[in-house]
């Protein structure tokens, strides 16, 4: 198989797209969309972001912090999260059309129209290399992309980031049981 080479760039696929939402200090909700990040314990979160980021700002002052899965319904508002600064328009989630509801586990907002939600309070920041680290205390689904109890992903419809053709696409198809379909190789 020939291979093209990109040279040394952020480029792996899938790259989740997630809405970070922290409280300004007059309690304003802020919002930003945010793609390098993963899991990186059993109950921890980490996202490079950039110290000029408000809400960077936001999640020192407050040590807390949520993280929404953007999904297809709402991509116009979550790609424009990543468009517009939070330093320069404050009131970035009024515009958007989505809002807000308090968490009642950390001192963040839920974004009440994306389906999953994660809430973090900060572990640590670092400003060196832009690693914020986040214990997560708790994930909510909202009913609606249920099924039997269970997230229903084609419910749930979440996109993931492509930067190697900068564009969303949306997760869904099923393709195999995890730890189940390479057992036929065993």
């Amino acid at each position: 198989m020939k291979r093209k080479d990109f040279g040394v760039k952020p480029f792996t696929i899938p790259q989740p797209v997630w809405i970070l939402a922290t409280y300004d200090e007059d309690g304003t909700p802020d919002a930003m969309n945010a793609a390098w990040g993963g899991i990186s314990e059993q109950n921890e979160i980490s996202v490079c972001l950039t110290p000029s980021h408000k809400t960077v700002t936001n999640f020192l002052r407050s040590g807390a912090f949520t993280i929404s899965m953007a999904d297809a319904d709402h991509i116009k508002a979550c790609d424009y999260f990543g468009i517009v600064s939070g330093n320069v328009e404050k009131n970035k989630l009024e515009k958007s059309g989505l809002t807000v509801s308090s968490s009642d586990r950390v001192s963040a907002p839920v974004i009440n129209e994306l389906p999953v939600c994660v809430e973090c309070k900060v572990i640590e920041y670092n400003k060196e290399n832009c690693i914020l680290r986040g214990e997560i205390v708790n994930v909510s689904v909202s009913e609606e992309a249920l099924t039997d109890g269970k997230l229903d992903i084609k419910k749930a419809r979440p996109v993931c980031f492509d930067p190697f053709n900068n564009c969303y696409h949306v997760i869904g198809e099923k393709v195999a049981d995890a730890w189940n379909i390479g057992k036929e190789l065993i």
